[in-house]
């Protein structure tokens, strides 16, 4: 049976008003940019991962020099990106930023119908994406020499991320007055400005106070401002997120543990510890900051040998 032509969905409308090309798609993100940053008050991170992932749909859509865009050429951008090696979580995250770049489009009048509506999601993984055992843990919380000062401040990057199950931007902004060494506690902002208390243990409270209480007074004396956060450079300028995750893989290589973890591995490690231990699946997501139990639930399967080694041990017929 013969096939009919191909019918192409409109990108831009060509119209004086919105000019078809690279110029224009530059223009149109710059636009959609700034109405999440103004209206919807998205955090740096997440406007960052958009800006990121649209300067890459604009590069591709530039090398296809097509003024026209259906369902089926996103089908094709999509299937670059899992040649390039991208996770299915990372397309998954490319699918919802041009659905919602083209709800966008529709809303100010560029496009009448949005061909990334037909996008389905791609399906996330749901394994962990590396997580070190108790032993692994400890040997990198040991990696930092405690004889120096930044040895002193990295122990204490280190032991917040683990047992806080933080990530590394909520860390990197965490000031002295979000910690309560006394009560043993420390405040978290997470994503959308969201804020959860999570205990912390006698040995993160141990070596945050010998951070605080110590050489960081030399590292804010670097600064020319008084830093408020807990975690400084060695300019005493906040520490930023790319820097801690460049100190934990040092760490890590120095412990002679996986050299490819980062933050995230500690936050993962914190969370899988604790389902394994027995901990309520609801208070790891509350400690966590998930707004959903079904993010959550995916630590659950971390236990599944050791069940399965019980019933094999105890089981009539196991």
């Amino acid at each position: 049976m013969a096939r009919g032509p191909r019918t192409r969905r409109i990108l831009f409308d060509p119209t004086p008003a919105a000019p078809v090309g690279p110029q224009s798609t530059a223009l149109l993100i710059d636009r959609f940019l700034d109405s999440i940053r103004n209206e919807r008050g998205l955090s740096a991170n997440t406007q960052a991962a958009y800006r990121r992932d649209l300067a890459h749909f604009s590069a591709w859509l530039a090398g296809r020099r097509a003024e026209r865009l259906d369902v089926r050429d996103l089908g094709d951008y999509f299937a670059a990106l899992a040649r390039r090696g991208l996770a299915r979580a990372s397309i998954a995250r490319q699918a919802a930023t041009l659905r919602t770049f083209y709800a966008f489009l529709q809303v100010e009048g560029v496009v009448t119908e949005s061909p990334a509506e037909l996008i389905s999601a791609a399906r996330r993984d749901d394994h962990i994406p590396g997580t070190l055992s108790p032993g692994q843990v400890d040997r990198l919380l040991a990696a930092p020499d405690a004889a120096t000062p930044t040895g002193v401040r990295d122990r204490a990057l280190l032991e917040l991320l683990y047992a806080t199950g933080c990530r590394a931007s909520e860390v990197s902004v965490m000031r002295v007055t979000d910690v309560r060494l006394a009560e043993s506690f420390c405040t978290c902002r997470g994503k959308g400005g969201k804020e959860r208390v999570v205990p912390l243990g006698r040995r993160a409270v141990d070596v945050v106070r010998t951070w605080i209480d110590g050489v960081r007074r030399d590292f804010a004396c670097r600064s020319t401002t008084r830093p408020e956060w807990v975690l400084l450079s060695s300019r005493g300028n906040r520490l930023s997120r790319m820097r801690i995750w460049e100190i934990v893989r040092c760490h890590a290589e120095r412990a002679g543990v996986p050299p490819d973890i980062g933050p995230h591995t500690l936050r993962h490690s914190f969370a899988t510890h604790l389902v394994a231990g027995g901990v309520d699946l609801r208070h790891v997501q509350e400690m966590l900051g998930h707004s959903s139990i079904a993010t959550t639930q995916r630590y659950t399967h971390v236990d599944a040998d050791r069940l399965k080694g019980i019933h094999g041990r105890f089981h009539p017929r196991g």
